[in-house]
């Protein structure tokens, strides 16, 4: 019982992780583009896409944070202490973006200055939480299930290139979406910054699928030794066929599929962080079974996630459906 619970909460965990980055990808996307769009009526209308849904969207993160304390205790304990200053900085730049978010409509006379702390917070939590996965996918030291390392141990080549990657597929999510939202001229904009960002994306996605292998041995038994790379094969081959649809739907004027294809690609990311992780929840030293809550434990939180999850589910579909349309500088039409 204990064994099924505990791949059971990973599964849960592993859905608002992937929930989150996908859909507050999006959102903190837009801002890192916002020194981009122009001053006025696209930055106006790139604002009121999000305005429906993008607290919304953060109950993920939640979810994921305060699950992760509940279902996996030692991997809370050790993650935290390993991550603090990125963990500390993350917090900020979302605290911050949601300020200017706010204050942008009530004080525009410091409109710029809001703008651009809208963008410096997105930026910001953006590259913290990259640098997340590469701290943690590096291994963290760990002895007698405490964390062991020194306070820059997060710092490293690999978690820069994984917070810079982790940026750009941000920014192609919030291309995508102002593309899916808008029409006409920003419209255009978004189509073009779509293309740059969507090679860019592509190939930060294979710079990093390269160097994760070499970090462990075990992440390079996976996705390498037979018979295993038979499946695992299977991943980079669907990476390849949605980039090729990706980029003959944006040369055929297709609004709503590229970013649709984008959230497919950071999906089969996800699914190779899991081929490359599972079943550590802190690697290479401490399985989700290790890591895990006494199964009494996770058998009640089980039944009250069992009632919030699809509530969850049921009004982030609806804020979605509601303001399903184009937006203008005023709101949905």
């Amino acid at each position: 019982m204990t064994l099924d619970l505990t791949i059971i909460w990973a599964g849960i965990l592993g859905f608002a992780v992937c929930a989150y980055v996908c859909l507050d990808g999006f959102d903190l996307g837009v801002g890192i583009l916002f020194p981009l769009l122009a001053v006025g009526p696209e930055r106006d209308r790139a604002m009121n896409s999000l305005a429906p849904v993008w607290d919304g969207n953060e109950t993920w993160l939640v979810l994921g944070g305060g699950g992760l304390l509940a279902a996996f205790p030692v991997a809370y304990s050790i993650i935290l202490p390993a991550t603090y200053p990125l963990i500390i900085a993350m917090l900020l730049g979302l605290i911050l973006r949601g300020v200017a978010f706010e204050f942008r409509w009530r004080e525009p006379r410091h409109r710029a200055m809001w703008d651009i702390a809208f963008s410096t917070g997105s930026t910001i939590a953006a590259l913290s939480q990259g640098m997340i996965l590469g701290a943690v996918l590096q291994g963290i030291n760990v002895v007698d299930n405490a964390y062991a390392g020194r306070w820059l141990d997060w710092l490293s080549p690999f978690s820069l290139l994984t917070g810079v990657a982790l940026v750009v597929g941000y920014c192609l999510l919030g291309a995508t979406w102002l593309l899916w939202k808008t029409d006409g001229l920003e419209q255009d904009h978004a189509r073009r910054l779509a293309g740059w960002l969507g090679g860019a994306t592509l190939i930060a996605m294979a710079v990093v699928s390269a160097a994760t292998p070499y970090l462990h041995y075990a992440y390079w038994r996976r996705w390498f030794a037979m018979p295993g790379v038979l499946l695992t094969a299977q991943v980079p081959l669907l990476v390849v066929i949605a980039a090729i649809i990706f980029f003959v739907s944006l040369k055929r004027g297709a609004e709503r599929l590229p970013f649709l294809i984008t959230l497919g690609l950071f999906m089969l990311g996800f699914v190779g962080l899991c081929i490359s992780t599972f079943p550590y929840a802190v690697p290479p030293h401490v399985t989700i079974w290790e890591a895990a809550s006494p199964a009494s434990s996770q058998m009640f939180m089980l039944v009250g996630t069992a009632v919030i999850v699809p509530l969850i589910l049921a009004y982030t579909f609806w804020a979605y459906w509601v303001f399903r349309g184009k937006v203008g500088t005023h709101g949905f039409h």
